[in-house]
Order: structure tokens, then C-alpha cells, then sequence
């Protein structure tokens, strides 16, 4: 007890208070509420995650935090008759009995509802009541009601529910269609009059009932809820401040981002792994800064001993003994495609009109041992011994994302019983088989620098991959902080002069300070460390898009697909930047240029993530996380729609060695 006593206390700390909820007797009551009794056992460890957990009857209990937003927007004080629609488990009623004086839960499924009533009894909450029926008709015997709260979201507010608020009551209720919902707050004034307020986007499970929506979907309510046009404005705006781009091979296009050309560092994103307009983008203001500003640094977030091999290419360094091919492992697709191609050749042409060797621009990798490979060898050591524990691994290497909210998945994981025994095993076979890779490091004749890059990786193997194994902050933390150690120890190797050009994804780059990343899950990244390493001598570029393509797998080690990327919700920056109606365009977002819309954009949004692994099916749970956008990037590149990037075949090896453009 004492530990989820722990959890219970950080989330309110972490996910509660630091996201600006204040009111007292919320943070007090949520903190004396015992979440684990409320959620399916198996689901007990996750109790205190910020994000919402399966329940029986396919439910969900909600986020912790958008709990306390409700109940801290609904004023609820001591004294107070409080109803609450859509009790589910039965925690956000718990939670307001241990502040208002009575509390009457309505639920529509009878199982849940008599577990939420048995918990309440359990639990000592006698000032509960939990009653089976129609949520959306209230409880008019029961009113007059000095708060109501609504915990699934209807097409409009119930014009039954405003009339059982007394005179001053608060409503709090999601209204709008799925995956375009907005938390609504009405207080009663009069017999007749009513306010209402917008307090952000949210997501809820359709509040099913007479005046809400029908089983099947279809509106049952008649009234609606009132248009804004706040967005509008907005999107005018960033329309207004947008500098358009023109085609990749213009020159033009380099020459907008001059304005970041006096940089340390300039760190350059991307949306998604697999999308070919992000890596023409970076390409582009990659050669206008290595051709005209002296950089001599491309790091990549690809691995040390494969982008190794194509430095040696590009920087015409010759072959050495090692065989095996880079970038061979999954994801093949995120390096080894036609326009990372273009890029190479292009490295390789220009260095060779430069004779000083320390003036040639070198490729790196950034990212922390062979990641790849290693979680190829977990698979390939669980597939001899263990099938289902290797697709649970499959499952949960799927999800190692910093902006993966359904723990689930972990939770599944971690109840296989023969993927915790394999632990030690997968350990010392990631460990043996990384040493292996990294012997030819012993050989290379370029320079120390190899070596010991390479003796930096061997020497926290263990470490790494044991908290990778459990995924979660420490592992997100300690590959982060490896890819800038590496990037300071490239820049100081290449002498006090060197500059360098970051390419990662911008989970890595953009400030992770102004994400949830960092606001909630105290996870750290590139982008903050360099702001807090080099200031203005860093500048952090963003990348979105709408729609389009991408190329991802659904599971890791999965087949590449070329799939259809669903357009930006409602609620996020890109559709911002889509209603703008400008195609692709340039966003300075640095302190001092475009002040009002920077502060327009301050408020927190939902921002879209992609990686390798896209599921189009959990988007909104898997690849969205709130940002701040202008604190999150100096600046943000759009692309309306993006294409998939087209990896390398046959078709492109013609005459030449198989390994070319990847080694000679």
C-alpha cells in the first residue's frame, strides 16, 4: 500500500498540480482516493498513468488529470448535491464524495453499476449512491443540484440536465461528435438564463441516452450546440506570418533558413520517419549550410556503427574489414530510401572538391548502441523459446514511444510469465551481440574517435538495455542524453569552429520542457539539452503535415506499408496550419519575430508524432501528445500533404556494388 500510496501522491504532484489545477479540495481528495480499487486487476500497476484504462463492458476509467479538470471547473465545495452521469467504475464519484455532501452516480450498464456500488461500500463512501438508468434524463426527483457532471460526450448539453441545476449551479459536460469533443461549462443564472464556456478539447466515449446519441451512432437529441469561429481567426493568422517554400532544388529554398545559419547547432525534425517531403526538406537546408555556412557535421538519429559506414563513403575514407551492410535491420525504410540516396551521392561529390579532410562534412550516428539489432536478437531469442512471449515483445517494442498513453500493452507484457524468465538471457545475448558488431571499431584506422564512441556504448550496454527492457522515462532519458553526449563529443573532435546539423525526429528536437513529454513524464531530449547546453546558439526546427501517406509498419519487425495517414484532428497545430489553406510554408516561431501569433499559439494543443510504427486505429492515444508549439521550435516547416519515402531496390544498384551508396 505504501507504494501505490507513492504513485497516488506523484500523479497529483505530476499530472495534476504542474498542469495548473489549484483547487485544494480537488488535489486533497485525489489524493486520498485509492485508484488501483477502481480498474481491472490485471490493470492495478497502471493506476496511476496519465491516461485512461479499459474497464468491464468496454469502458474506460478517464484520465486521472481530466477528473480533476472537471470537478475543479464544476466549483464543487463541502455541502454540496452533486450528480454525476456515467459513473463506470465508480473513482470520479469516490472522488466527489470525498468532497461534496451527497453524490448521486447514474449508470447505464447494470454490471457497472452494481461494481461501482459495491466498491462505494467497501470503500466506506456512504454519502454515494449509484443508481442504474438513463444518464441523460438526470434524476428530477433528486434536483435541484448545485453541480453536474457528465463523463461521456453527447452531441449537445441535455436540456434535461440544465434544468435540474439550481440557481448558480455548474454543469460540466463533453459536447460534440467523436474526435471533435470540447468541454463545456454551463452555470445556471436564472430561471431562464444560462452561460456557456469552451474549456478545451477532449475525448470521450458517446454519452449514450434519449438526449444524447442512439446505440447506432445517430443523434437522439434535438437541440445543438452553437459553431465558433476562434479557430478561424487563428488559422488567418498563421496564413498572414506563413513565408511559402518553393521547390527543394531552388536555391531560394535554403536561403530562408539563413536566418539560422550563425548557429551552433541546428537541429532539424520531422513528423514522421517515413515521409519522403521531410527528408527532400532537411536534404535541401542540409547541403545550403555544408555548401555556404561551413557546416561539417550531418547527426543523425541512426546508429554509430552504420552511419559509420557511410562516413567512410562520403568522406572518401575506403572500406575496412567489416561485412555486414548498414542499415540492413528494421526499419530499412527510415535511412536506406532514394532521397537519403541523393543526399549520400551529393556528400560524397562535394567533399571530393575538398582537399582539407577535417573540412569534409561527415555523416554520424547519434543514436544509443544498435537498437535495431539488438531488439531484432530479443526477437529472434524469444520466436526459438517462447512464441507468445515474442509477439507479446513484438506488442510492447511497438509502443516505445515517449507519447504512448496505453499501458496496456506494458501491462500485458509484463503479466508473461515467459517474458519476464527471459530477461537475463535477452540481456546478455543484446550485450554479447553489440560487442560483436562493434570489434572492426579495434581496426579502423581513420581515427580515436571510433573507438571510442564505440568503448562509451559498451560500456553502459547492460545498464541500457535492462531499463529498455521496462521501457518508461529512464530508457527514454538515457538514450536522449547519449545522442547530445555524442553530438558535444563530435563538436569538441572537430575543433571549436565546428557547427553541426541535427536530423531527428521532433519527439527528440523541439524542447520536450513545453510537451507533455516533459511536463508530465519528466522525460528530457536533444532539443532541451542543446537550448540549455548552447541557447541561441542552438535553433530547433519543427516539421508537420496534414495528410498524405507514410511508409511505417504496425508492429516492430514488422513489414513496411505504405499507409494512409488520417487528417489532423480538430483540436491540434496542424489543423491550424491546414485551415490556413497555404500548402507548404515556413513558420518563424524565434522570440521577437511574429510576437502576437507566438502568443496565440501559446495555449496547449494536441501535436501529431509518427514513427516508425504508425496505428491509425489508436492514433489519438498513440501518436498525439499536447505541445506548446512556439516554446517547442524556433521555427515550424508545413507540408500540407506528405508522401511516403520510397525505399532503396534493385532498380537503384545498376552496375554497381551492392553496397553502394552505403560503403565501397
Amino acid at each position: 500500500m505504501a507504494r501505490y500510496d507513492r504513485l497516488r501522491n506523484q500523479m497529483v504532484d505530476v499530472q495534476i498540480a504542474r498542469r495548473g489545477v489549484r483547487d485544494e479540495h480537488v488535489l486533497a481528495a485525489m489524493r486520498a482516493v485509492p485508484r488501483e480499487h477502481f480498474v481491472i486487476e490485471m490493470m492495478a500497476e497502471f493506476a496511476y498513468e496519465d491516461s485512461a484504462l479499459p474497464i468491464q463492458e468496454g469502458q474506460t476509467i478517464s484520465q486521472p488529470y481530466i477528473v480533476a479538470v472537471m470537478i475543479e471547473a464544476a466549483q464543487v465545495r463541502p455541502g454540496d448535491r452533486v450528480l454525476e452521469v456515467g459513473a463506470g467504475s465508480g473513482y470520479a464519484a469516490a472522488v466527489l464524495g470525498r468532497i461534496a455532501g451527497r453524490v448521486l452516480a447514474i449508470e447505464r450498464h447494470e454490471a457497472l453499476g452494481q461494481l461501482a456500488a459495491e466498491r462505494m461500500r467497501a470503500l466506506g463512501y456512504v454519502n454515494v449512491d449509484v443508481r442504474i438508468g438513463d444518464g441523460t434524463r438526470g434524476l428530477p426527483e433528486e434536483a435541484p443540484f448545485d453541480a453536474i457532471l457528465v463523463a461521456a460526450g453527447g452531441p449537445a448539453v441535455p436540456h434535461a440536465l440544465k434544468e435540474q441545476l439550481g440557481i448558480g449551479g455548474r454543469l460540466v459536460i463533453p459536447v460534440g461528435q467523436a474526435g471533435n469533443q470540447t468541454l463545456c461549462k454551463v452555470t445556471r443564472h436564472s430561471a431562464t438564463r444560462y452561460e456557456e464556456e469552451n474549456l478545451g478539447a477532449v475525448t470521450f466515449v458517446p454519452l449514450i441516452g434519449e438526449q444524447g446519441w442512439q446505440e447506432d451512432g445517430r443523434r437522439a437529441a434535438t437541440n445543438h450546440l452553437p459553431g465558433a469561429s476562434r479557430r478561424q481567426g487563428l488559422a488567418g493568422m498563421i496564413a498572414d506570418a506563413a513565408e511559402d517554400l518553393p521547390a527543394f532544388d531552388d536555391p531560394a529554398f535554403g536561403r530562408l533558413f539563413d536566418r539560422f545559419a550563425d548557429r551552433r547547432v541546428v537541429l532539424l525534425g520531422e513528423a514522421s520517419h517515413g515521409s519522403s517531403e521531410f527528408h527532400q526538406a532537411r536534404a535541401a537546408i542540409t547541403r545550403h549550410l555544408i555548401e555556404y555556412h561551413d557546416f561539417t557535421i550531418v547527426a543523425v538519429e541512426a546508429d554509430w556503427p552504420d552511419a559509420a559506414a557511410v562516413d567512410r563513403y562520403v568522406r572518401h575514407r575506403g572500406p575496412h574489414g567489416d561485412t555486414e551492410q548498414p542499415f540492413r535491420r528494421f526499419p530499412t525504410w527510415m535511412w536506406r530510401n532514394t532521397d537519403i540516396h541523393a543526399l549520400i551521392a551529393w556528400m560524397r561529390g562535394h567533399n571530393a572538391g575538398v582537399d582539407d579532410m577535417a573540412r569534409r562534412a561527415g555523416f554520424y550516428g547519434l543514436d544509443i548502441y544498435n537498437m535495431s539489432g539488438s531488439i531484432g536478437a530479443v526477437l529472434d531469442y524469444l520466436d526459438r523459446v517462447d512464441s507468445e512471449a515474442a509477439k507479446v515483445a513484438r506488442q510492447r517494442y511497438g509502443c516505445l514511444t515517449p507519447w504512448q498513453t496505453d499501458p496496456a500493452t506494458y501491462g500485458r507484457a509484463a503479466l508473461s510469465k515467459g517474458y519476464a524468465e527471459c530477461e537475463q538471457a535477452v540481456i546478455e545475448q543484446c550485450r554479447d551481440l553489440l560487442k560483436k558488431q562493434l570489434d572492426y571499431a579495434a581496426a579502423d584506422g581513420d581515427a580515436f574517435l571510433d573507438a571510442a564512441q564505440n568503448a562509451r556504448l559498451i560500456a553502459s550496454a547492460e545498464r541500457y538495455y535492462r531499463i529498455m527492457y521496462y521501457g518508461g522515462a529512464e530508457s527514454w532519458n538515457l538514450r536522449d542524453t547519449h545522442m547530445f553526449e555524442t553530438l558535444q563529443n563530435l563538436l569538441e573532435a572537430k575543433g571549436p569552429h565546428a557547427r553541426a546539423i541535427v536530423w531527428a525526429h521532433n519527439s527528440h528536437i523541439g524542447d520536450a520542457r513545453f510537451t507533455d513529454m516533459g511536463a508530465v513524464r519528466d522525460e528530457i531530449n536533444i532539443g532541451q539539452l542543446c537550448r540549455e547546453a548552447f541557447g541561441r546558439e542552438a535553433a530547433l526546427i519543427g516539421f508537420g503535415t496534414h495528410g498524405g501517406t507514410v511508409a511505417a509498419a504496425t508492429d516492430w519487425d514488422g513489414a513496411m506499408e505504405v499507409k494512409r495517414v488520417l487528417p489532423s484532428r480538430p483540436d491540434s497545430y496542424e489543423r491550424l496550419c491546414h485551415d490556413s489553406g497555404r500548402d507548404r510554408f515556413l513558420l518563424d516561431l524565434s522570440p521577437g519575430a511574429n510576437e502576437p501569433l507566438r502568443r496565440r499559439l501559446a495555449e496547449p494543443r494536441l501535436e501529431r508524432f509518427i514513427g516508425v510504427i504508425y496505428r491509425p486505429e489508436t492514433e489519438l492515444q498513440s501518436h498525439y501528445s499536447q505541445a506548446i508549439l512556439p516554446e517547442q521550435f524556433d521555427a515550424y516547416v508545413w507540408f500540407d500533404e506528405t508522401q511516403a519515402v520510397t525505399p532503396l531496390g534493385p532498380e537503384h544498384h545498376r552496375g554497381v556494388p551492392e553496397t553502394y551508396p552505403f560503403g565501397e
